[in-house]
């Protein structure tokens, strides 16, 4: 049994059925089938199902949002700004599908040659508890509408979010099986990649899982979009606007409760202007509230596991045992729950735990540099590259910069965040590939060439 567990009280909300053998066949079976019908409808005939599914996620916006905080402890508020953009995302990709998926004519000796997008077929999701509608939509959106199918398999510690995300589709009347959710341990991922029904495989999640992901998708010859770990940079610069710098570095490293691989990790701020920013920043932390996260005005709510609560205490240990400095929280919420309060860790250097690990919850390091040159070294002197911030007020010297962060993306004066107008994803130990944009719905898409003689002379 896969169990639904409510980290802010402790509780368990109920148990479900781990698929077996038979049942994982005869849904492999189902979705292969509807997927090669869904390939033969012309984009515009696919459009109308995805405008469908964002009516029935608005519809049902707040049961769902309901849903995902009381499995894995998230505001409510937040909960319900995620679903909103899952909508969002269906209606983008229903608007823009027939523009991305256009024949391209490009000149050649041929009387006529052109680039043409033909779907790969299932596409296995594997996806993390964070965000658990948001990560999974933003990878179904540009994957259906291509003619594909997805086959979902979920984190263990989110079954309900992922039974209703399939229900969602169904109810939007999408062919039976073209969206399905499989409730399996990750011992089975292995063999789901290795079904020859399966075409290609997404995954959004730890690096280390990435690089275990990578291999058996490698062995397979399957494509695969990896979104992993960040520990993103938030450098401020002498002459940026401080205060506005330190609002945006509230929500960039608290928002989710801190767990999300594009939250503003390292705070590196120019020292000229490092004290202003850091007592406006905690200024602002303290002003977060912790507490139930279903309750209006709470900004903080319980992280998912308390596994993962002792896990970012021990990098705060380990990092105040290092030399950093503790300006605000840094000790677990006694009681019920997987609570750990917003910790704000100052004189952090490049050498410490907080600065070499992505820490996955409510805890900021402040890295305090001498000079442009320098805050983008220690920018880059991490084994991630998903995002980062610069904040500057001048905008040439800030397209300069940008182009020496290594960076998936970088936002200047403002917070790193997935746009489905935008492409999205990492470098180095953050991943490769790219999801959202025109790119990421060609991620999974046949890229042909068709060329049409006779040749002209």
């Amino acid at each position: 049994m896969m169990q639904s567990f409510n980290p802010a009280t402790d509780t368990v909300l109920g148990e479900f059925p781990i698929c077996d053998a038979g049942t994982i066949e005869h849904r492999l079976r189902t979705a292969a089938g509807s997927q090669q019908a869904w390939a033969r409808l012309e984009v515009c005939q696919r459009t109308p199902y995805l405008l469908q599914v964002a009516a029935v996620l608005r519809r049902r916006k707040d049961e769902l949002a309901r849903t995902m905080t009381l499995e894995m402890g998230k505001p409510l508020a937040e909960s319900l700004g995620e679903i909103e953009k899952c909508a969002w995302n269906f209606e983008y990709y229903a608007q823009q599908g027939e523009t991305f998926l256009a024949d391209q004519v490009v000149a050649s000796a041929a009387t006529d040659s052109r680039i043409v997008y033909d779907p790969l077929g299932l596409v296995l999701a594997v996806m993390p508890w964070n965000y658990p509608f948001w990560q999974v939509m933003r990878a179904a959106a540009p994957v259906l509408v291509g003619g594909n199918g997805m086959v979902l398999k979920h984190a263990s510690n989110v079954p309900q979010c992922a039974l209703a995300l399939e229900q969602v589709f169904k109810e939007a009347g999408l062919p039976e099986g073209l969206f399905t959710t499989l409730l399996v341990e990750s011992s089975a991922v292995r063999g789901l990649i290795e079904d020859d029904r399966i075409a290609a495989v997404t995954f959004t999640g730890s690096t280390p899982v990435g690089r275990s992901i990578a291999a058996q998708a490698g062995q397979a010859l399957k494509k695969q979009v990896l979104e992993l770990g960040g520990s993103d940079p938030f450098i401020v610069l002498a002459d940026a606007d401080i205060e506005a710098a330190a609002a945006v570095a509230v929500k960039a490293r608290f928002s989710n409760t801190g767990q999300s691989c594009i939250s503003s990790k390292r705070f590196i701020v120019e020292a000229a202007a490092a004290d202003r920013f850091t007592e406006a920043f905690v200024a602002g932390a303290r002003k977060l509230v912790v507490g139930d996260p279903l309750q209006a005005g709470t900004t903080i709510g319980a992280m998912a596991r308390r596994k993962l609560r002792d896990e970012l205490h021990a990098q705060v240990v380990a990092s105040v045992r290092e030399g950093a400095r503790v300006l605000i929280g840094g000790q677990p919420q006694e009681g019920p729950g997987a609570f750990y309060p917003p910790t704000i860790l100052d004189q952090v250097t490049p050498d410490m735990t907080a600065a070499r690990e992505e820490t996955f919850g409510p805890a900021a390091a402040i890295l305090r540099v001498s000079s442009v040159d320098q805050a983008i070294a220690v920018a880059n002197d991490s084994p991630f590259g998903l995002g980062a911030a610069l904040w500057t007020r001048d905008l040439d010297r800030a397209r300069q910069l940008t182009r020496r962060i290594d960076a998936g993306a970088v936002f200047v004066n403002g917070m790193v965040a997935s746009d489905p107008r935008l492409p999205f994803g990492g470098t180095k130990q953050s991943g490769y590939g790219r999801e959202l944009g025109h790119l990421g719905l060609h991620e999974f898409m046949n890229i042909k060439t068709v060329w049409t003689g006779p040749a002209r002379t």
